[in-house]
C-alpha cells in the first residue's frame, strides 16, 4: 500500500475534485473549475497523494500573488476522511513546504478545518493558530425573507449587465478586498489579473450576481457575487460595498436579491464563508437564514532558512 506524492495532471481533475470535496459537503467546486484554476493561475499549484492508484489527499499551494509581505506563501492540505491517521497528511505537508521553500517562500499561511484533530495536526508541526472563519448553509427550498426595499438613488442590476465593460465592478471588488478581515494584508491584483482569475471563472454566475448601482451615474457601489456548480449548489464568494455607500444596507440588499434569483433559478442549497470577526456580514447571514455548518482556521509557520 504505497503512498506516492506527485504533481497534478489535467487528467486528475475529476478525482482531485472528488478528494477536495470528500468530507466537506459545503465546498462548491467542479472538475472544470479545478482544471481551469491550475491551468490559468500562474501562482497556484497542486500536489496529490495517491495510494494504490487512488487520490487520497490534495495540497493547493503557491506564493501569495497579492500579498504586501515578501516571501509569503499559502497552503491548504486536505486528506479524505477514510485515509486519515495513516501519515498521509504529514507526508503531503512536508512535500508542500519543500516546494514552497524552493520558490523562495519563507512564511506559510495555511488553512484547514477547525476541528480538534486538525488543530492537533497543525500544532504538532509547528503551526501557530490564526483567525477562524465560519461556513454556513442556507436551504433554498425553504422560503426566504423578502428583499429589503431599494433605497432612493439605487437600482439593482446583475453582473451580466456589465459583460461589455466589467471594470466598474473591479473597482468595487478592489476597494472591498482592502477592508476584508484576515491574517494577510492584500494588495490590488490589478485589472488584468482580476479579469483572468475572478471575472472569467467558469463557475462565476453573472446572472445571479447582484449589483447595486448609483442611479445618478450608473456606477456600481455594491455587489454580491455568486458561484454555482450546475448541480443546484450556490456559493457566495464575495459581498462588498464601496466605503462611501456603507451603512445603507446595500450588502444585505444585494445578497438577499442574489439568493432570491438563485431560488427562482431552481438552486437548492446556498453556502457562504465569513471571517468570525466580520460581525456586519455575519448578522446579514443570520437574517437571511444561514446556519453554521463548519469552520476553518488559518495557521502560520516560518520555514527554515
Amino acid at each position: 500500500m504505497t503512498l506516492t506524492i506527485r504533481a497534478f495532471r489535467s487528467a486528475d481533475a475529476e478525482a482531485a475534485c472528488a478528494a477536495l470535496r470528500s468530507g466537506r459537503p459545503y465546498l462548491v467546486t467542479t472538475p472544470q473549475v479545478v482544471a481551469w484554476q491550475l491551468a490559468t493561475q500562474p501562482h497556484l499549484r497542486m500536489l496529490l497523494a495517491e495510494r494504490d492508484g487512488r487520490i487520497v489527499a490534495t495540497a493547493r499551494y503557491g506564493p501569495y500573488p497579492d500579498s504586501t509581505t515578501p516571501g509569503l506563501g499559502f497552503a491548504a492540505v486536505h486528506v479524505v476522511p477514510a485515509d486519515r491517521g495513516r501519515g498521509t497528511g504529514g507526508a503531503l505537508l512536508r512535500a508542500t513546504e519543500l516546494a514552497l521553500a524552493g520558490e523562495g517562500v519563507r512564511r506559510v499561511h495555511a488553512r484547514g478545518d477547525d476541528t480538534p484533530a486538525a488543530r492537533a495536526f497543525a500544532q504538532a508541526r509547528g503551526y501557530r493558530p490564526g483567525r477562524v472563519a465560519h461556513v454556513a448553509r442556507r436551504d433554498l427550498t425553504a422560503p426566504l425573507p423578502d428583499v429589503p426595499p431599494v433605497p432612493a438613488g439605487i437600482a439593482l442590476r446583475t453582473a451580466e449587465d456589465f459583460r461589455a465593460d466589467p471594470h466598474p465592478l473591479y473597482l468595487v471588488d478592489a476597494e472591498g478586498t482592502q477592508d476584508e478581515p484576515g491574517d494577510v494584508e492584500l494588495a490590488d491584483l490589478g485589472y488584468a489579473a482580476w479579469l483572468a482569475e475572478i471575472w472569467q471563472r467558469p463557475d462565476l454566475d453573472h446572472r445571479l450576481t447582484t449589483v447595486a448601482v448609483d442611479t445618478a451615474d450608473g456606477r456600481p457601489v455594491a455587489f454580491s457575487a455568486a458561484q454555482t456548480d450546475g448541480a443546484g449548489r450556490y456559493w457566495s464568494s464575495f459581498t462588498t460595498t464601496r466605503a462611501a455607500h456603507r451603512g445603507r444596507g446595500l450588502a444585505k440588499l444585494a445578497k438577499a436579491d442574489s439568493l432570491h434569483r438563485a431560488r427562482a433559478a431552481g438552486l437548492t442549497a446556498a453556502y457562504t464563508h465569513n471571517d468570525a470577526g466580520n460581525a456586519p456580514m455575519l448578522a446579514v447571514n443570520a437574517w437571511l437564514g444561514y446556519r453554521r455548518c463548519a469552520a476553518e482556521r488559518s495557521w502560520t509557520r516560518d520555514l527554515a532558512g
